[in-house]
């Protein structure tokens, strides 16, 4: 009798794939990525032929090494375990910052040095001490314009959108799109307040949003979302989970939204009819639902169209952009995502394409389906947007077949 376990393990080993060097390079982004963040900066400002004085050398590296350090300490305290608020604000703030700086830092220290160089101005001192105030300047102007933006009420896109499948008794429907609110650390109660006012002021036939509503749970949060609340629509309040529901207790912002008077489009549909004509209005948990682990939460866009007309056209409710691909193959006319920020920050918008089909606006996926991604209307962590805005959409759906004019006698 042969003993073949130890072959069959060194088969298994010789048969299992081996990581790419990419993927073992992406275990290690969380360490490198801070220490390029404050680092990068530190020598193109203040170490590439500035000459600067030795107290301001000195002064300038202790507060990158400064900001290296309390960066990563202040997210693990403001996110993990103690979800200290303050600390939260401290981490997010430097991270949006760092962000800034970093690139601002790479940018002009190529492109304005290259151009400065070209045209012969100044010694090399000059030039770098030149890039050195040219990115502090767009630093600073970037931090108090991204900040003003991430924290006003955001303002209203309006859009058309022709549906070939939809009646003509519906046609000129409003459906008002918010999303991706992330009420958090910074209290923003009266913000939300005034968000809730601007809907309202679109006498929305349908009022949606697409999830990740806050980070924190449902009681931590609850102050900053009661004014969704006082959201008014002619015909219903409709909302889907988000991934970021998922990060605490999903279950407890369903009942939370369901006791404001808003629909959890759990994996179902409602139907909305108007002058004879109807429309399926669908939705279904963010795609992280599954892997949450939380009982009875997955996605599961079957179920969201089961016992639905399938000649009905389908407005669908789902958070991230990438659930496209399965609406296209289940024949969704329009669905309604966030997720993505637009970026929130730029440059951030090009790793944001990697995940994702679409970053903002509308687009045409398959034969049949349309997708509308918002820039959301909050803002997550950084409390700045840059090249970024955030948005209220209100999207009026339109039938090839207008309603007739009424017959004068």
């Amino acid at each position: 009798m042969t003993d073949t376990s130890d072959t069959r393990h060194a088969d298994s080993e010789a048969q299992a794939p081996r990581q790419s060097p990419l993927l073992r390079l992406m275990r290690y982004i969380p360490l490198i990525a801070p220490v390029l963040l404050w680092a990068v900066p530190c020598w193109v400002l203040l170490y590439t032929g500035q000459h600067w004085p030795l107290p301001v050398s000195l002064t300038g590296t202790a507060l990158f090494a400064l900001g290296l350090c309390g960066m990563p300490l202040a997210m693990v305290r403001g996110h993990g375990r103690r979800q200290q608020d303050r600390a939260a604000i401290v981490g997010d703030s430097l991270l949006g910052a760092s962000w800034i700086v970093f690139t601002w830092s790479v940018l002009l220290g190529v492109l304005l040095r290259a151009a400065l160089a070209v045209s012969g101005v100044g010694d090399g001192q000059d030039r770098a001490r030149t890039v050195t105030w040219a990115v502090l300047g767009t630093t600073a102007v970037l931090l108090a314009w991204g900040y003003a933006e991430a924290r006003r009420v955001p303002r209203v896109r309006r859009l058309d959108v022709r549906l070939p499948r939809l009646g003509a008794g519906l046609d000129g429907i409003r459906v008002a799109l918010i999303t991706d609110t992330h009420y958090g650390p910074l209290d923003r109660a009266r913000w939300s307040a005034r968000v809730c006012e601007t809907v309202n002021s679109l006498e929305a036939d349908l009022v949606c949003h697409t999830g990740d509503i806050a980070d924190g749970t449902a009681e931590r949060r609850r102050a900053q979302a009661l004014p969704l609340g006082t959201v008014r629509a002619t015909r219903a309040r409709v909302y889907v989970t988000g991934n970021h529901e998922y990060y605490t207790e999903a279950q407890g912002w369903v009942d939370l939204m369901d006791e404001l008077g808003w629909e959890p489009l759990r994996n179902r549909h409602l139907l909305l009819e108007r002058g004879g004509d109807t429309l399926v209005v669908a939705g279904v948990d963010d795609v992280t639902a599954e892997s949450s682990g939380l009982a009875g939460h997955r996605t599961d866009l079957a179920a969201a169209l089961a016992g639905a007309d399938p000649d009905l056209p389908v407005l669908l409710l789902a958070h991230q952009p990438k659930f496209v691909d399965r609406a296209a193959a289940g024949g969704i006319d329009l669905q309604l995502s966030g997720h993505t920020h637009g970026g929130q920050i730029w440059p951030f918008h090009h790793l944001v394409r990697i995940d994702q089909p679409a970053l903002a606006g509308l687009s045409r996926h398959g034969a049949r389906t349309l997708l509308y991604t918002s820039r959301g209307t909050g803002f997550w962590g950084p409390p700045f947007r840059v090249f970024a805005p955030s948005e209220i959409t209100l999207l009026v759906l339109r039938s090839p077949r207008p309603p007739a004019a009424p017959r004068h006698r």
